[in-house]
């Protein structure tokens, strides 16, 4: 099997417009080892998560995109996180017996609520965030319509996601067509459409199955495309020991100490990778000698 674990880029030379094909394979098999989600849960979780790594590749930034839903479903929550550096983790939460293992309707398991994305820049300490309602069966309907409110960039994604493995692909229309001559801008419009109709004949089993350059000669063989190197994918955890630590000293010097009383350590698990961090009674005692340097707040990062 051809290009896992990548994420390609590629540009149709004749036209503003742009696209990324991404497919996870051992990291998603990584990101969910730790879980038993039911099937509708897992699917869209594989989809937020190869989502996320398709806007981020839009993006020039040095930190974290985070996108989330958030509803009062069956699935309450998920958020998938990638890093500039494409490293990617995803979580979800939901309620067991309440319908989160039937249907595969995004509107259904999220129910009423938002699709968050957040951009955290290492280097400022500012945010950007743009939120926009869950519309439609699946989670490419509201990204598009995030895209056409807050980014105002025409764009369209598909996007696949199954036990093994998850696939995407991004199509977007660049800025720059209106300032072209009529007649040019006209042909922009129209080679947007016309992309648009020629991805969507591409099955989930030619994404999932064919290699990237495949893909391409497939649904656009009379186009002139360049295709570039790839990049790497990879599953990546950012919790730490020391972030545990950071989350203890904002817990508390006398909670922290009660739960060692009461049970002889503390045992925190990373939501996200499910590893254990446990503290003893040295351990607590030495952290509230000294100052950690960590990040403090109420979970684990």
């Amino acid at each position: 099997m051809h290009d896992r674990d990548t994420l390609h880029r590629f540009l149709f030379d004749l036209f503003p417009i742009r696209g990324h094909l991404v497919h996870l394979d051992a990291a998603w098999r990584a990101l969910i080892e730790h879980r038993q989600y039911p099937d509708a849960i897992r699917e869209t979780l594989g989809e937020a998560v190869v989502a996320s790594l398709l806007l981020a590749a839009t993006i020039k930034f040095d930190g974290v995109l985070s996108l989330q839903l958030r509803g009062d479903g069956p699935m309450h929550l998920l958020l998938a996180q990638c890093t500039s550096g494409l490293g990617v983790r995803g979580l979800a939460r939901y309620r067991e017996g309440e319908g989160a293992s039937g249907s595969h309707k995004i509107n259904e398991l999220i129910g009423k609520g938002n699709l968050t994305v957040t951009l955290e820049n290492e280097e400022s300490a500012q945010r950007y965030q743009g939120i926009v309602p869950i519309e439609g069966e699946r989670l490419a309907d509201s990204l598009q319509a995030y895209f056409q409110n807050s980014e105002q960039l025409p764009t369209r994604l598909w996007l696949h996601a199954d036990a093994h493995g998850a696939s995407g692909m991004l199509l977007q229309k660049l800025p720059g067509a209106s300032s072209l001559p009529p007649a040019d801008a006209a042909l922009v419009d129209d080679a947007w459409q016309r992309v648009q109709l020629i991805a969507d004949t591409l099955t989930p089993e030619e994404l999932r199955t064919l290699a990237d350059a495949e893909i391409l000669h497939r649904l656009f063989n009379e186009d002139d495309l360049r295709l570039f190197e790839p990049s790497p994918v990879y599953f990546r955890c950012r919790c730490s020991r020391e972030r545990v630590a950071g989350m203890l000293q904002g817990l508390g010097e006398a909670e922290t100490r009660s739960v060692i009383a009461e049970r002889g350590k503390v045992e925190v698990h990373c939501d996200f990778c499910n590893r254990a961090y446990v503290f003893d009674a040295v351990d607590v005692a030495q952290l509230f000698k000294a100052p950690v340097a960590a990040d403090r707040g109420s979970s684990v990062h």
